[in-house]
């Protein structure tokens, strides 16, 4: 048994989905989660930069003595080398390889969409891995940035339906490429884009397998903190939050993401120290 806390970080808003399926699947263990909601979006930055800012998320984190670190982040997962992951104190993990797996076990057709911020998608770290994974496969890759503003503006799933018909102009416009490539399976590359899941799913259609990178890597870690012995026994996990920005907006919308696992307190710091 290992209680120390579950480290999980994101450029902003979009990991707390990574960190709902983790309180769900989890429920035992205690997680400090960072947002860096100063400096947030990262997908539209320079790799440069993104690993600038990756580095010292990472290193904020070790000074809270976590056990491991998740980068609930698909930007973050595309430009962070893998040689330097490795190296890190603690074990490490992204949401690409876990996601990228779970769609090459998905495709029937080998044909095979990826939405993400233009980050990600310029990276190709999806398209990489796929192509190891299913020899031949046609892939389809789409940046999608209005994505990102249109969830933290609540324009989601279940929201009125005037909001959703906003959304669903813009999913038909991103997304219609994808749809006649006839792929078969999804990847939905950032981890904003699960709350639009059900206009996503409708738009493609039902045959369309969707891919969440947030769960396949909250089940990922799962099952890597059973296999080294790292798993937590609190009666109770908590979760503590801490952003570089004031708190007070991320409080308000840390909620849709988070569902019945809302909660825990919030605290500002300065990310540049690290």
């Amino acid at each position: 048994m290992d209680n120390r806390p579950i480290g999980v970080f994101d450029s902003g808003l979009g990991g707390l989905t990574g960190v709902r399926e983790l309180r769900k699947h989890l429920p035992h263990e205690d997680i400090i989660y960072f947002g860096d909601t100063g400096r947030v979006p990262y997908g539209s930055r320079s790799p440069e930069i993104i690993l600038q800012y990756t580095r010292q998320d990472i290193a904020f984190l070790l000074s809270k003595d976590v056990k491991c670190i998740m980068a609930a982040c698909g930007t973050v997962s595309s430009t962070y080398p893998a040689a330097e992951a490795a190296q890190l104190p603690v074990p490490y993990l992204g949401v690409v390889d876990a996601a990228a797996r779970e769609a090459a076990f998905a495709t029937r057709n080998r044909r095979i969409g990826i939405i993400g911020t233009a980050a990600t998608i310029r990276s190709r770290s999806y398209e990489k891995l796929l192509r190891q994974l299913v020899p031949g496969a046609e892939i389809t890759a789409r940046p999608c940035p209005l994505f990102v503003p249109l969830v933290e503006a609540g324009y989601v799933d279940h929201s009125a339906p005037d909001k959703q018909q906003i959304t669903k102009l813009v999913i038909a416009q991103y997304l219609t490429e994808i749809r006649d490539a006839g792929v078969d399976t999804l990847i939905l590359g950032c981890t904003h884009y699960p709350l639009l899941k059900t206009m996503i799913g409708e738009f493609m259609g039902r045959d369309v397998v969707l891919i969440d990178p947030a769960k396949t890597a909250a089940h990922r870690l799962e099952q890597m903190l059973a296999e080294r012995g790292l798993r937590g026994d609190h009666p109770t996990g908590q979760a503590h939050f801490f952003v570089s920005d004031v708190p007070d907006s991320f409080a308000q919308t840390a909620d849709l993401f988070l569902g019945e696992y809302k909660g825990g307190p919030i605290d500002q710091i300065a990310i540049d120290k690290y």
